[in-house]
């Protein structure tokens, strides 16, 4: 963990090298999601691989870039793309971004996902805000010597997703005329997706959504000490009696429409962010 600080501040140097803002919030942009990132005003443009130490994304679906500037007026910095486990990333270095955007300055993280729906009410295409979840990883990113500068070695997460932030979004979302329910969201390691047992398990142990992402970061997130806001758009439905084989398409397509909604509602999370501070 002491060799992550050395190399955080050392990405961060970089960063600074194009964009000297100091960012209020994080943004992880999932698949197919990445849409959002054309509202913000761009102040600076870089792709991972220039950022030393980032992972660089092999998924399809992911851009691969960290977009900084202002959303609605508010200093952000988004990424166009994450990493998973699955693509054979410690995770460490999964979560390695949101150390580096903790370093640049931000005090809240969102994050969105594309999610296999668990729970029978939830159709394509929704919108789900995270209330909570289950680690199904089989590694966690604080293992090892804690490095005190990064966070506490027993980070507490009994609220890892921030209670005021939830409502806010929920909030928010009737405005805007639709509705987003709360779900707790499983992690597994992927890349296969489930069997239909597996599902069957998952949803006994109380989850509602199933994906290969978010928690690791949250995690982190937790550790250092960042809010929370955390969505998934529903793309495809993981009932066993009635389970389909997944297309990636269609996956994409359904996630953007999601992506429409959340390219509305989180603007307007961000906007209220900014307000009250």
């Amino acid at each position: 963990m002491h060799a992550i600080f050395e190399q955080t501040e050392a990405a961060v140097r970089t960063i600074r090298e194009s964009w000297k803002s100091t960012p209020r919030v994080g943004l992880i942009l999932g698949t197919g999601l990445g849409g959002l990132a054309e509202q913000i005003e761009q102040e600076a443009v870089i792709p991972y691989e220039a950022i030393p130490h980032f992972p660089v994304s092999t998924v399809q679906s992911h851009a691969g870039r960290l977009v900084c500037g202002k959303l609605r007026g508010v200093p952000i910095v988004a990424m166009e793309g994450r990493f998973h486990f699955y693509e054979n990333y410690s995770l460490q270095q999964v979560t390695f971004p949101v150390r580096v955007m903790k370093a640049l300055g931000i005090e809240t993280l969102i994050v969105t996902n594309a999610a296999g729906g668990i729970n029978p009410h939830f159709e394509l295409a929704d919108v789900v805000v995270i209330e909570d979840h289950i680690n199904l990883l089989p590694d966690n990113p604080l293992r090892g010597i804690n490095d005190d500068r990064l966070g506490p070695r027993f980070p507490d997460m009994s609220h890892p997703y921030t209670p005021s932030l939830i409502e806010l979004a929920r909030s928010v979302a009737i405005q805007q005329g639709f509705a987003c329910p709360k779900g707790v969201f499983v992690a597994v390691s992927g890349p296969n997706l489930e069997t239909r047992a597996e599902y069957r398990m998952l949803k006994l142990m109380g989850a509602d959504l199933v994906g290969m992402s978010t928690v690791p970061e949250v995690i982190v997130a937790a550790h250092a000490g960042l809010k929370v806001l955390a969505f998934s758009v529903v793309t495809d439905l993981c009932l066993p009696d009635a389970l389909e084989p997944v297309e990636l398409a269609k996956i994409l397509e359904v996630a953007a429409r999601g992506g429409a909604k959340l390219s509305k509602l989180i603007p307007e999370v961000v906007t209220k962010l900014g307000s009250a501070g």
